[in-house]
């Protein structure tokens, strides 16, 4: 092997890691929301969440990426302990995939159909296939494929250079002497760790030791060793996220630690001591890339098979080493680890801006009837989530923003920005209904008292204005343009009834029916329930817009209004229903 092998060696390794990186982040891009809702789907049943973790890893070809993503999960409170246990196992499981798609390129056979099976035969097709997607396809699916085709082929390419320029390693010494040195167990499973920590992934160094074999002088007894230490490596990636999270998300990632420690010594000793007495003939042959597939997947499954029945001892363990501490827990509602799976993340955010837009809403409605009847518990409540919509605006702007950076599809961008547009609307609705709480404890605080005709004309109002905000918080929750199109005619029946309220309380002042203080307060109420129209107006605007790949709510007003026939219909229709009684 000289120099020149040497360079041919890094750039193959490097197109290897580049692929894998890159066929990786389009799987899971493509996958992100079918993951979070399998993982949201998850029960208390073992084996599903077994099923899931290895599902969910097989897809995304790392089991570090789902192991950080559960502990993202368990941090965030969306998963307990027990659940992220029974996915990491199913994990590591999963992560085998990779090995056995790589040793495709250690096929060798004159027969025509199995030379199909050689990457060397078909990944410049699906290389092909792949640019043409991407640079020619319109949609966000088949770029997302593209680029997963892509990943795949420079995968391949990267594995088969790295096994040619390491072919010449068979007749250097040195090496020969560093894989002998590396059938000490301990060695073995140490040298396997550092690298799979240094690289942090299992699949990465288990296609690099694929590699290797096409040298023919890795023994199974070297091989054996350094894949089980390739297990304990991977656990790196989520020992590092898990610092800064609750404790249970660190246990999350210790049980990850645990697993694999208590796996690879278990069936090590098992291994080298049934060994001692029986000599297996194979120890000293040589591995190839199958070989070491099997042996990877076969130690996972008995890891597996070794301590699934014993997970709640695992949990024990993990409660153990990371005990509780007297410091009250936080649950981060918005867990930045999750950036890491963008798409999984934007769900999250939908999920808050959901549980935003509900309590802003009912805020409002509460706010609407203190004004008939004042409560202080009530009015307390309506404060409270006031403040929690701030917090909820404040929270999701920043972790909104962060994502924007992230690699996301065009339909996640478009709805990255929707929430970013949308969450302020909600936040403005619940300052509103702190308003309507302040003018009701006006009102009793002063003794004033609305006239039996201004508390019907409120009524209406208040009931078109509940009507607007079911409208638009249904379009929001359902993603339905549909629904969001019969908000604007309400709207526009809600700014003439403020119009209509306001002259006859001109009118009733004239005639001294109503004093100068009820006409503040009488005013101030118009304009917080007209807003709350506007608001409402903006969220349904926002939604349509978006559905025509638009931001541009003004100009859709502009068109509505232009006199659509629809429009005007549902403009008529509104305002007989909301008629003011003469």
């Amino acid at each position: 092997m000289d120099l020149f092998d040497g360079l041919t060696l890094i750039g193959g390794l490097s197109l290897f890691l580049f692929g894998m990186n890159l066929m990786g982040a389009s799987l899971e891009k493509r996958a992100g929301g079918s993951l979070k809702a399998l993982l949201g789907k998850l029960t208390s049943r073992k084996i599903l969440g077994f099923l899931t973790g290895l599902g969910v890893t097989a897809v995304i070809q790392s089991s570090s990426a789902t192991t950080v993503m559960v502990v993202g999960f368990v941090n965030s409170g969306l998963l307990s302990l027990r659940q992220a246990i029974n996915v990491i196992m199913g994990a590591n499981v999963g992560t085998t995939v990779t090995a056995w798609i790589l040793s495709l390129t250690g096929l060798d056979s004159g027969n025509f159909f199995v030379q199909l099976l050689k990457p060397t035969s078909f990944t410049p097709v699906l290389a092909l296939i792949g640019v043409g997607l991407t640079m020619m396809a319109k949609s966000d699916k088949k770029k997302d494929v593209g680029m997963i085709l892509l990943g795949f082929a420079v995968l391949m390419f990267g594995m088969d250079t790295m096994s040619d320029a390491v072919s010449g390693l068979k007749d250097v010494p040195e090496f020969q002497n560093v894989l002998l040195m590396f059938t000490n167990p301990v060695l073995g499973v140490l040298a396997g760790a550092a690298l799979t920590a240094i690289i942090q992934s299992s699949s990465a160094s288990v296609g690099i030791l694929q590699a290797l074999s096409a040298t023919g002088q890795v023994t199974y007894g070297a091989a054996i060793p350094i894949i089980m230490g390739q297990n304990i490596g991977t656990c790196v990636t989520a020992m590092i996220s898990s610092v800064g999270a609750n404790k249970n998300a660190k246990r999350a990632a210790v049980v990850h630690l645990m697993f694999n420690i208590i796996g690879t010594t278990v069936w090590l000793a098992v291994f080298y001591g049934v060994n001692h007495v029986v000599q297996f003939a194979f120890v000293g042959q040589p591995i190839d890339q199958l070989g070491i597939a099997i042996v990877h997947t076969a130690f996972n499954v008995l890891c597996t098979a070794l301590l699934f029945p014993f997970s709640s001892l695992l949990e024990k363990l993990a409660c153990r080493l990371v005990p509780d501490t007297k410091a009250p827990e936080t649950i981060q509602i918005l867990d930045e680890r999750l950036l890491s799976t963008p798409s999984v993340a934007l769900i999250r955010c939908q999920e808050i801006a959901e549980t935003m837009a509900r309590i802003s809403m009912d805020a409002l409605k509460t706010g609407c009837r203190l004004l008939k009847q004042y409560d202080a518990k009530s009015a307390q409540a309506v404060r409270e989530t006031e403040q929690e919509a701030d917090q909820y605006e404040d929270m999701l702007g920043t972790y909104l923003v962060k994502m924007g950076s992230s690699n996301l599809s065009d339909k996640d961008s478009r709805q990255v920005s929707k929430l970013l547009h949308i969450i302020g609307d909600f936040e403005r609705i619940s300052d509103h209904a702190v308003n309507l709480v302040e003018s009701a404890e006006e009102m009793r605080n002063k003794g004033l008292n609305f006239s039996v005709y201004a508390k019907r004309e409120l009524e209406i109002l208040t009931a078109a204005v509940s009507e607007i905000m079911d409208l638009s918080l249904e379009a929001f929750l359902k993603d339905d343009p549909t629904l969001a199109v019969k908000v604007e005619p309400l709207e526009e029946v809600v700014d003439t009834l403020k119009e209509q309220l306001r002259n006859r309380h001109i009118l009733r002042l004239q005639k001294g029916e109503c004093t100068i203080e009820l006409g503040f307060v009488w005013s101030d109420l118009l304009t917080d329930l007209e807003r709350v129209a506007d608001h409402c107006s903006n969220i349904a605007g926002c939604i349509i817009e978006m559905s025509h790949n638009s931001l541009d709510v003004h100009e859709y007003l502009d068109n509505v209004k232009a006199g659509s026939p629809g429009f005007l219909q549902a403009y008529e229709s509104y305002a007989r229903k909301y008629a003011l009684v003469e």
